[in-house]
């Protein structure tokens, strides 16, 4: 309707001051209700074809869409196990810091596997103090053995050499030999002995702790799974968690929570496809929100999707219909506020009406455009201010629209 009277003033009524100051036609003689359209038919003609122009310049260099939505993500609360609740820390509709905890599930057996844990490192070092003593009485048991075997080569050098003066019997030599090396072969046995005890307390024990440590540590990680917190601040939300219930990972989670700054900076609209060759990245755009009436917001284009949603294809088992895709999807584009603070007031999840603006003020600033193409481009800036018109217009109806006609 504002772009009719526009027109209006620019076609139908210099056409009236023409006929009725230079042709002499009155209104309610020659100018009548059923005489206005054939004596005003170039004016009328040429208004409706240049309210349609002006539109459709209006809304395809400064496009505009109801599609705005501040989305949030939101955390689904859920452990990383199984199990049966045991204790319930915060209630529904809390607000929690990060870290904090939310509730803890039944741990009797975590606590059983960490105290066998524990149990294995103190065995591990009773072990390392049993062999350390075992290692002491190797070294009684190789001085025995050297000892004994030093005697028996003193007799059987004593008896070798009362051989030669044929004072004892050959039989007692061989005897006194075969000793020696039994002798020798004891004090090998203790050395050997030995080396596996240094082996088993520098080896084998140290690694028998790593293990009942490492066991020790998962059997704690565990342990720390039963109790989950809050990975990030902010409300919990439909927490009717209590002791006794049962929480699964894949089917039943316990809540959702809400981020604090989840939704708060950015505003994602989807503007029709038309759009995808205007919509760039630094475009002002400004926007009213129904959480937020009688405002108009500035924001700044930062962002645009350079796929359309309504295309995607997941591999299925089953061939895809292009025609099941052919509705139109729309161009994800993401707002910032263009002042510091200027969604603080809006609530996540508001609906509003947001318009995009085409700037060329580059293409003017160069020396060589055209004098058509400078006329275009101001006229398209130009009427970039009807948009923001109406733009208000909406932000004063919408809460009379929403309250009143709709009954909401």
């Amino acid at each position: 309707m504002l772009e009719l009277m526009l027109c209006s003033m620019l076609t139908i009524f210099p056409d009236y001051l023409y006929r009725r100051y230079a042709q002499g036609k009155r209104i309610g003689r020659e100018l009548t209700l059923y005489s206005m359209w054939y004596e005003l038919r170039w004016g009328i003609t040429a208004c409706l074809v240049l309210t349609i122009s002006l539109i459709t310049m209006i809304f395809y260099f400064h496009p505009s869409t109801k599609s705005v939505t501040a989305v949030f993500r939101t955390i689904t609360i859920l452990p990383e196990m199984s199990g049966r609740v045991d204790e319930v820390y915060v209630g529904l509709n809390e607000r929690v810091a990060a870290g904090t905890p939310l509730f803890r599930l039944d741990d009797s057996e975590q606590l059983a596997a960490l105290e066998t844990a524990r149990r294995q490192i103190v065995e591990a070092d009773a072990e390392a103090k049993i062999a350390q003593t075992e290692l002491a009485g190797v070294d009684g048991q190789i001085q025995e053995a050297e000892g004994a075997l030093q005697v028996a080569v003193d007799e059987l050098a004593m008896k070798t050499q009362l051989l030669r003066d044929d004072a004892v019997a050959r039989r007692e030599v061989d005897r006194l030999a075969n000793t020696v090396e039994s002798r020798k072969g004891a004090v090998a046995s203790a050395l050997a002995t030995k080396e596996t005890l240094k082996a088993k307390i520098s080896i084998l024990l140290p690694a028998q702790k790593a293990s009942a440590q490492a066991a020790e540590a998962q059997a704690q990680v565990e342990l720390d799974k039963t109790v989950v917190t809050a990975g990030v601040a902010g409300t919990v939300q439909q927490f009717t968690l209590r002791p006794g219930d049962v929480l699964n990972t894949m089917l039943r989670p316990a809540g959702i929570l809400v981020p604090s700054e989840a939704g708060r900076g950015t505003l994602i609209a989807g503007f029709g496809q038309i759009e995808a060759q205007i919509m760039r990245p630094g475009m002002v755009a400004e926007a009213t929100c129904i959480g937020k009436p009688f405002s108009i917001i500035p924001l700044v284009v930062t962002d645009v999707q350079d796929v359309i949603a309504a295309g995607q294809l997941r591999p299925t088992d089953q061939l895809a219909d292009v025609q099941q895709m052919a509705q139109p999807g729309t161009l994800t584009v993401f707002l910032q506020p263009l002042f510091a603070g200027g969604l603080d007031d809006i609530p996540p999840g508001s609906s509003c009406i947001a318009n995009a603006y085409s700037n060329n003020h580059a293409a003017l600033a160069d020396p060589e455009i055209g004098t058509g193409r400078w006329l275009f481009y101001h006229v398209v800036d130009t009427v970039g201010l009807v948009h923001a018109m109406i733009l208000r217009m909406q932000a004063i109806l919408l809460p009379v629209q929403t309250l009143v006609l709709t009954g909401h």
